[in-house]
């Protein structure tokens, strides 16, 4: 795509760009079914005039926005060569992150259509790849470094991200084993109560573990692979007095550890081995008084030599988009009124103006 002065529109600051899509790719693969990756592009621009004619598309406008315009389409060119698809969901994050990049936010060089294609893991016929910067950040980040912490909302890609991190060590044979626990907060009050023996009364606060496996691997052969101990599932009590070897370690809901266990959790830690603790500090299920480990072991490990911590954001859910603005609304619900997740810090629960 090239930029030029605008021949018909004198004013100062104004440009236009032209691209041209090569004869292999098929216009709709760039425009969308029904124009809809266009109807995207024109709302995330309304500074620049855009038009398509032929296999043509030219941007006129704003000198600085129809250079986020060039750059987005050369950036979707990329990821359209490598075979991929692109999606709405794409075309907002590449706009997203060209957006941070012009604003001085994003401090590296990864472009749109590196995230974007970057593989972690083929399986059943879909590959699994970060769809944001943050995450690839955080995927590279495991590859780097022995530990790390993945932090941030529900929806983010933390623990799936892990998980695929995980199987692909251990189909490269980087490791010989997949360990994976969570706390299970809730069942201080509730196991009692669940039927069944004690792990059918755990399970449930180990089931997204087992989905997330699921997705990545033949269902058949996680029996298979669980019995031989290649995986493990299992609350983190279990991991006490054990010394973790050759192993991809994740622990999941980490906001629920208390420091004492956070602790104990780090020092499993063996030769060869990798961990990966995913939390969310917004979200501690934990009885009233208690410290959650995730929140203190950020300042005790921040800076440490291969330690590592990925912040993750609203900006990075994966989810239904109602998800990431869920998120946000409840970040400026507590600041406003001192709270955590709309209750006071002490637990009890706020009430709204009268009235409302």
């Amino acid at each position: 795509m090239t930029q030029t002065p605008t021949a018909h529109t004198p004013a100062r600051g104004q440009a236009r760009a032209r691209f041209t899509v090569p004869a292999q790719h098929p216009m709709v693969t760039v425009l969308g079914s029904g124009d809809s990756l266009l109807r995207v592009i024109e709302k995330a621009f309304p500074a620049a005039d855009i038009h398509v004619r032929g296999n043509e598309i030219s941007a006129v406008g704003d000198a600085g926005e129809v250079a986020l315009v060039q750059r987005l389409f050369d950036e979707m060119m990329l990821v359209l060569r490598t075979g991929q698809p692109m999606t709405e969901d794409a075309v907002e994050r590449s706009i997203a992150m060209l957006r941070a990049g012009g604003n001085g936010e994003g401090d590296g060089q990864e472009t749109p259509a590196e995230v974007l294609t970057q593989n972690i893991l083929s399986s059943r016929g879909r590959t699994i790849r970060p769809k944001t910067l943050n995450q690839k950040r955080y995927v590279d980040a495991i590859d780097r470094h022995t530990i790390v912490f993945g932090i941030g909302p529900a929806g983010t890609g933390k623990t799936y991200l892990a998980m695929a991190k995980a199987v692909q060590a251990l189909q490269s044979k980087q490791v010989n084993r997949i360990i994976l626990t969570r706390p299970a907060v809730e069942a201080g009050e509730r196991l009692g109560f669940l039927p069944g023996t004690l792990y059918e009364k755990i399970d449930p606060y180990l089931r997204p573990l087992y989905d997330a496996l699921h997705d990545m691997l033949d269902p058949d052969s996680i029996p298979r692979l669980m019995a031989a101990g290649t995986i493990e599932v299992a609350p983190l009590a279990y991991m006490r007095g054990r010394t973790l070897n050759d192993a991809f370690i994740i622990l999941d809901e980490a906001q629920n550890t208390s420091p004492e266990q956070m602790k104990m959790f780090l020092t499993r830690l063996g030769f060869e081995s990798k961990i990966v603790i995913t939390g969310d500090v917004t979200q501690v299920d934990l009885p009233s008084g208690t410290k959650s480990g995730l929140r203190q072991v950020q300042d005790i490990l921040e800076g440490l030599d291969d330690v590592h911590f990925s912040r993750l954001s609203s900006q990075d859910v994966v989810r239904h988009k109602l998800v990431g603005r869920i998120v946000d609304a409840y970040e400026k619900y507590d600041s406003t009124h001192g709270t955590e997740n709309g209750t006071r810090k002490g637990g009890r629960a706020t009430s709204g103006p009268k009235g409302k």
